[in-house]
């Protein structure tokens, strides 16, 4: 989709600045989720992710709408849904399925890949063009991701795998209709957050139940985990992350996801592992690749300098 715009040589500079000031609170939640795959397998008892992600989501949920008090209205019950399934139902078991049959490396991996899936899932329902200088930067920004993740020893599980890209397609999906629908007039990001929580644990509820039951044996870790997920990396990333998705466009939020694996690594060198030269190569271009993401094109640029000069409106496109 494109848009005319004119933009006032005098606001430029406040303009980046909030934009600045967005991208970083929106950037904090992504780097919240990178700590999981350690929060996973460090703290949580192994083979129940339906459960892990009942307790990230629903408790989360239920918060939320007591500190917001408001429910969907109209339309917005079956979008809620929808919404919860795709951003928390089948994202969160997948997300720790994935972390639980792959080493952190792949499955970060497999993640970084959902830019990508953004790009292609945004020309067919926001019927927006992705340039080359996205695709370009999505595609260095996974090669990134893998020098510093990837190693000799990376083993692949077929249902780890799935389950990663599963993870992947479901959180793009969830930006692109986010993106597509807004959000109702009244509703904020906490509300949004807290339906979608709601709606997504709520769905886990019976599945859980059915398939893997409560896991024996909650010690302190495991309960200090469910409640960092669920807080940090459940209502308050996910309230952050919406408010920046309706600000943002969504060539500039998707590839923030890059800070997962990023964070990932970082906190296991603060639990003892250490970067090869390459690894700290493939970092900085992951880094590069997610900053990149936030500017517009050079030949856009250009196009709209020569607008300003000539006093022509400039045709800018949304998706950059």
């Amino acid at each position: 989709m494109q848009t005319l715009t004119e933009r006032s040589p005098g606001l430029t500079r406040t303009g980046s600045a909030h934009q600045a000031g967005t991208v970083a609170l929106t950037a904090l939640a992504p780097a919240s989720w990178g700590t999981t795959y350690a929060v996973t397998t460090e703290l949580l008892p192994p083979g129940h992710p339906l459960f892990a992600g009942l307790m990230r989501a629903l408790p989360a949920g239920l918060a939320g709408l007591a500190l917001t008090r408001a429910l969907p209205r109209g339309d917005w019950w079956w979008k809620t849904a929808v919404l919860g399934v795709l951003n928390i139902g089948a994202l969160f078991p997948l997300l720790f399925l994935a972390a639980e049959r792959l080493p952190g490396g792949v499955a970060a991996t497999l993640a970084a890949a959902q830019p990508l899936l953004v790009a292609g899932l945004a020309m067919a329902v926001l019927r927006d063009r992705p340039s080359a200088w996205r695709w370009t930067w999505g595609v260095l920004g996974v090669l990134g991701v893998g020098l510093v993740v990837l190693g000799p020893q990376a083993r692949l599980d077929a249902v780890g795998v799935l389950a990663g890209l599963g993870g992947a397609a479901a959180m793009a999906g969830g930006i692109v209709l986010t993106k597509r629908w807004g959000r109702p007039a009244g509703a904020g990001p906490l509300t949004l957050a807290g339906w979608q929580l709601t709606a997504g644990g709520l769905l886990l509820l019976p599945l859980t139940l059915a398939v893997e039951g409560v896991p024996q044996g909650i010690d302190a870790g495991a309960a200090g985990g469910y409640l960092w997920l669920g807080s940090m990396g459940g209502l308050i990333a996910y309230t952050l992350w919406f408010r920046g998705i309706g600000r943002l466009q969504v060539g500039a939020s998707a590839p923030l996801v890059l800070l997962s694996p990023l964070v990932a690594a970082v906190v296991g060198i603060a639990l003892g592992e250490s970067l090869s030269p390459l690894q700290t190569a493939g970092f900085a271009l992951a880094l590069t690749a997610m900053l990149a993401a936030q500017f517009n094109s050079p030949d856009l640029r250009a196009r709209v300098a020569r607008g300003r000069r000539t006093g022509h409106l400039v045709r800018e496109e949304r998706f950059r």
